[in-house]
């Protein structure tokens, strides 16, 4: 085992070879931190990170149980604890709703929302016994609010979110916190085909909304306005703060759609409020 008092905090990042996971884990490292960083393969990690004292490189298929429930024990193992979990790990599925196939919606509710469930599902027992600990999970301007084009990967954010409130309010009493990170659009390979599969069935009707959004998508990749360096640092100061927030937005385009949203929602809410109250006894 490696002494884990040679490290302010053990952090375990799925999807870490890459995008805003490698991103979190450099500056996690760069922190005085160590990191169980995974990914499909675990030498894309070594190629990207070296090999470093606190770095233990492994491979993880999210979708699959027992690899979640051995990537922890090999942490413990060898670190001794786990202080953060960042369940980044996931992709998106591009396309209009009636477009995605039941496969392609299986196959990232399997990542997405089952991955990150096992996941934490392993890790949790270890942060209860030690009644302390950090779960952060990746979720996405789209876990907030969905649109056109990104219905499907929304709505497993939407999924992410829901389970983080609960874990939240179940784990609070037990010293161990939960925030859900939602960024808007930043500037790294996530609309890239490695992260995002484009359903190849295209409906003409949908043209003028999910069709505009496929066509926008290609434009904007690699040129986002959020900066992913500025994000993992923000990952320091969240994992470093006495009262962390339930939920952190972050970059501004998230902030003006959170704001749209919550504007919308009570101005319908307003509108309809005197039949919502309507059907009580």
């Amino acid at each position: 085992m490696t002494t884990s008092n040679s490290f302010k905090r053990i952090w375990l990042i799925t999807g870490a070879s890459r995008g805003i996971g490698a991103k979190i884990a450099a500056a996690a490292l760069a922190n005085g931190d160590a990191v169980v960083a995974t990914a499909r393969d675990a030498s894309s990690i070594t190629q990207r990170f070296g090999e470093q004292p606190g770095l233990l490189a492994a491979s993880l298929d999210v979708t699959d149980e027992a690899q979640g429930i051995a990537i922890v024990r090999l942490a413990i193992d060898h670190f001794g604890r786990i202080d953060v979990l960042v369940n980044n790990a996931g992709f998106g599925l591009l396309g209009a709703v009636e477009e995605a196939s039941a496969d392609e919606v299986r196959r990232v509710y399997e990542t997405n929302v089952f991955g990150l469930l096992n996941v934490t599902r392993a890790v949790l027992p270890h942060m209860r016994a030690a009644r302390s600990g950090h779960v952060i999970n990746l979720s996405s301007v789209g876990g907030y609010r969905s649109g056109p084009g990104f219905g499907v990967y929304c709505s497993t954010k939407f999924a992410v979110e829901g389970l983080s409130e609960a874990l939240h309010a179940e784990l609070a009493p037990l010293g161990v916190k939960v925030t859900i990170v939602e960024p808007g659009y930043f500037r790294t390979e996530f609309l890239e085909g490695n992260s995002l599969v484009e359903s190849p069935s295209s409906i003409a009707d949908y043209d003028s909304t999910a069709g505009e959004v496929r066509k926008i998508a290609k434009a904007v990749t690699l040129n986002q306005p959020g900066d992913p360096d500025k994000l993992a640092q923000v990952m320091i100061t969240l994992v470093e703060a006495e009262n962390a927030p339930l939920r952190l937005p972050l970059g501004s385009d998230c902030v003006a759609a959170i704001e749209a949203k919550n504007s919308f929602v009570a101005d319908e809410l307003q509108v309809w409020r005197e039949v919502s109250v309507s059907t009580d006894y």
